[in-house]
C-alpha cells in the first residue's frame, strides 16, 4: 500500500507591519509618530497618501466624488501596498477604513493590526476644533459619533489583533504595549 502525506497547506504569514486602526481622534496619527519614532519604521498614512494621489483633500473627494469613491481609493491602496509586499512600516488608516469586508482582510494580511479605542466623549473632545472630519460636519457630531462607532467597533475587533483603549494611557504607555505585543505576535507567527 503506496500511501502520501501531504504537507498540509500554510497560510502566508503576514507581513511586518503594524496596522493602526480606530476612529478619527482615537490617536492613529500621533500614535504612529510615536511608534517611527521607538523603531524607526516609516509611516504611512493612509488618509495622506490618498490626498495625494487624488491631489484633493479628503473632504474635497467626500464632496466632489462621495464617500463610497473614497472608500475605493482605500481598498486600492491596501491592495497596493499588498502587492508591493511592503512591510517593516508603520500603517496608520482612516477612521472608516474598516467598513468593507475585503479592507478588513486586507489589513490582516498587510502585519500586526491594534485598535486604538477610545470613548465616544474623548473622541468628540479631540475631534470638535477640527474642519478636516467630513462625517462631523454636522448639527449633533455627538450623536453621529456615538452611531458610527456602534456599526463600526465590531468591525475594529473583528479586524484586530490587539485592543488598545487609550483614553487615559501616554504616547509612550501605548508604543509600548504595541511594541510588546508585536514582538510577540511576530515571533509565534
Amino acid at each position: 500500500m503506496d500511501s502520501k502525506l501531504e504537507s498540509p497547506v500554510k497560510e502566508p504569514q503576514p507581513l511586518r507591519n503594524i496596522v493602526l486602526v480606530g476612529f478619527m481622534g482615537s490617536g492613529k496619527s500621533s500614535i504612529g509618530r510615536e511608534l517611527n519614532h521607538s523603531i524607526g519604521y516609516q509611516l504611512i498614512d493612509t488618509d495622506h497618501v490618498i490626498e495625494e494621489q487624488a491631489g484633493k483633500s479628503i473632504p474635497k473627494i467626500f464632496a466632489q466624488d462621495g464617500e463610497d469613491a473614497f472608500r475605493d481609493m482605500e481598498t486600492r491602496l491596501l491592495e497596493d501596498l499588498l502587492l508591493q509586499q511592503t512591510s517593516r512600516r508603520i500603517i496608520s488608516t482612516g477612521g472608516g477604513m474598516v467598513n468593507k469586508a475585503e479592507n478588513r482582510s486586507l489589513l490582516r494580511k498587510l502585519g500586526f493590526v491594534v485598535w486604538l479605542k477610545c470613548s465616544p466623549e474623548e473622541i468628540h473632545q479631540r475631534t470638535s476644533k477640527s474642519n478636516n472630519r467630513p462625517l462631523l460636519q454636522c448639527a449633533d457630531p455627538m450623536q453621529t459619533i456615538t452611531k458610527l462607532l456602534a456599526v463600526r467597533s465590531p468591525q475594529y475587533e473583528q479586524t484586530a489583533h490587539l485592543e488598545i483603549n487609550t483614553n487615559d494611557l501616554n504616547l509612550g504607555e501605548i508604543s509600548c504595549g504595541i511594541l510588546e505585543s508585536a514582538r510577540y505576535y511576530f515571533g509565534t507567527s
